[in-house]
């Protein structure tokens, strides 16, 4: 097939587009830097004519739609960014699908399930009134509900997915990322970070994560909604512990703390129908895709905390 991955250079989109080229699909790939790969073409998706440039080369059969503002505290932050790329960039999205046609994978957020506080299985919000608790979960939610209207008024296909706690090689460090890539930095370098000790996660490899998601395009059903996450229920403590003991510190920089407002407590996941439509499996348990995850930390930013280049640290390269 050839397929379209905004979003393409995320934590998510870089493996799911090697995981697909590995397939033989010709695979596109799209994001707001600049990129040297072949196949890459820049793209902010809150841009109408830069999304429509894309579609320059010719059709996708699938587009899967990643390009996203991500986390709880960017999404306050920087809000007026949250809204512009995952709202008016989906519509977008949806705009372009009804003019070219292709199918389309939108990638929604566990934090959609807000604070519902049972098993999280797919029809959860048509039995339930849930109230999303933050900006992010609010928009990964319109988005859903933009999907399924343009699936209702115009009849485009498409599959929507709800990721649980992705980690893994290729997160870049920032005070907005997951709590696992901030925890491995943190501790690598012995800088003070909180732990939520009430709150409960199923953590996925991302290499587990982008086998299913190239399943879809291989075993497209749509109007399908997707949980993928993983099978290990966990708190956060657990998941400071294993870091903690890989690198070799004691917890005296972590603070404890029994909760975090505004964010999803708990996360009990049903991935029946992923298994059942996507052979969705979760090869790689926390006990090595964390190891393997600060090894690639380590291996990036080395064993001394990296520091932004002024001027006098720029003229060693000049």
């Amino acid at each position: 097939m050839r397929i379209l991955v905004t979003g393409g250079l995320g934590t998510v989109g870089k493996v799911l587009v090697w995981e697909l080229r590995r397939r033989g699909h010709e695979v596109w790939l799209s994001d707001r830097s600049h990129h040297h790969d072949a196949l890459y073409r820049r793209c902010d998706v809150a841009s109408f004519a830069q999304f429509q440039r894309l579609f320059d080369n010719g059709p996708f059969d699938v587009v899967y739609h990643l390009a996203a503002e991500f986390g709880r505290w960017n999404g306050e932050d920087f809000y007026d960014s949250l809204w512009n790329t995952n709202v008016v960039g989906t519509k977008n999205a949806i705009r372009l699908q009804q003019k070219h046609g292709f199918r389309m994978v939108f990638f929604s957020s566990s934090e959609v399930y807000g604070d519902y506080d049972g098993v999280m299985s797919e029809d959860v919000m048509e039995k339930h009134e849930i109230r999303q608790m933050n900006d992010y979960a609010m928009t990964k939610w319109v988005g859903e509900q933009q999907i399924m209207n343009a699936a209702d008024m115009h009849g485009l296909e498409t599959v929507r997915v709800r990721l649980f706690n992705t980690y893994g090689p290729g997160e870049y460090y920032s005070p907005y990322r997951s709590a696992v890539c901030k925890f491995i930095y943190h501790a690598m370098f012995g800088l003070p970070y909180t732990v939520y000790l009430g709150h409960h996660r199923t953590s996925t490899y991302v290499t587990d994560i982008a086998r299913t998601l190239s399943n879809i395009a291989e075993n497209f059903k749509p109007g399908e909604v997707y949980n993928i996450g993983g099978t290990e229920y966990h708190d956060m403590k657990e998941v400071s512990d294993i870091i903690l003991n890989h690198v070799g510190r004691e917890d005296s920089f972590v603070t404890y703390v029994e909760g975090e407002p505004f964010t999803t407590k708990d996360k009990k996941v049903d991935v029946s129908k992923a298994i059942r439509d996507l052979d969705h499996k979760c090869a790689v348990p926390m006990s090595e895709g964390l190891p393997r995850t600060i090894d690639w930390m380590r291996s990036t930013y080395g064993q001394h905390r990296p520091n932004y280049i002024g001027v006098d640290e720029l003229e060693r390269f000049l």
